[in-house]
């Protein structure tokens, strides 16, 4: 399978690529004009999310499958275009697109799964306006669905790096607001095998949660971000107001969310099975020391 992946080169879209290529696939990585390509291990093509003819001409007859994990835009008519863009060459065929969402279109959970209503934070305010744009695209000939990672941790990167400066920063560990609040979480590995499952076999129509703990308390993340760091002592809650001023008001917010959800359902329709360590492993043993 040819699988167009838009975010390659990011966190998230370099595990995906690695992964669907060890399993055989072709990556074809679609960077931004004026990137220097030359150092890619995948062939190259070249779009923008602000320019649809670009992302158009990018999804050629060859294609098999789109992938769209590039971070919002933050204006929902460039989003909402660039996913026209992209699937427009895809209608009637029934090939696969599928855009990456992420759990805080559910706002505050305990035990949300993918039929849960969305009731999105501010940082993602429009999303699920996107996400129903793609599932729509089913009964258009095209195999689309939406993936919602919860918190991702692994490689040393994602949220859990910012607990780790956090605790180093602040000669503590450190949460935001609410030391009750809990996380999902998935480790990076498991999301990229989560994608290569749904790519290649998700009925058309369908959403799924990348998410392997359902509700990792995040004063125990705090904990474990302190012992990677080398701090100790007891965990320091940062006020709101603090954690805004610093971090934006949007993004502190959405780290004093509380969400307990679940991923059963990519184990028990699509044979998912993560096998990555856990948070708390990684953050005190793995690839944050």
């Amino acid at each position: 399978m040819r699988v167009l992946l838009i975010g390659a080169s990011g966190y998230v879209g370099s595990a995906v690529a690695e992964h669907l290529s060890s399993l055989g696939h072709d990556i074809v990585a679609l960077e931004r004009p004026g990137t220097d390509s030359s150092a890619s291990e995948y062939e190259t093509r070249t779009g923008d999310l602000a320019d649809p003819a670009s992302l158009t001409a990018a999804v050629t007859p060859d294609i098999d499958a789109v992938i769209n994990l590039a971070t919002p835009s933050g204006d929902a008519a460039i989003d909402a275009a660039a996913v026209a863009a992209l699937t427009d060459p895809l209608r009637g065929t029934g090939k696969s697109f599928v855009y990456t969402s992420g759990v805080w279109v559910l706002g505050a959970t305990d035990g949300a799964d993918e039929t849960t209503p969305t009731n999105p934070i501010p940082i993602v305010g429009y999303r699920p306006d996107i996400e129903r744009q793609v599932l729509a695209l089913a009964d258009t000939g095209v195999r689309a669905a939406v993936i919602r990672p919860g918190i991702v941790h692994g490689r040393g990167g994602g949220i859990p790096a910012l607990l780790v400066d956090l605790a180093r920063k602040h000669e503590a560990p450190v949460v935001v607001a609410d030391p009750t609040v809990v996380w999902p979480m998935v480790h990076i590995d498991d999301l990229a095998d989560l994608f290569a499952k749904v790519v290649d076999a998700a009925p058309a129509g369908s959403t799924w949660h990348g998410i392997s703990e359902p509700a990792v308390p995040v004063a125990d993340l705090a904990a474990a971000a302190g012992r990677a760091a080398g701090v100790s002592g007891e965990t320091k809650v940062w006020p709101l107001d603090q954690a805004r001023a610093e971090l934006g008001e949007l993004f502190a917010d959405a780290l004093a969310l509380s969400q307990s959800v679940t991923g059963q359902a990519g184990i028990d329709e699509l044979n998912w099975e993560p096998k990555g360590p856990n948070v708390l492993a990684d953050l005190t043993a793995g690839s944050y020391r």
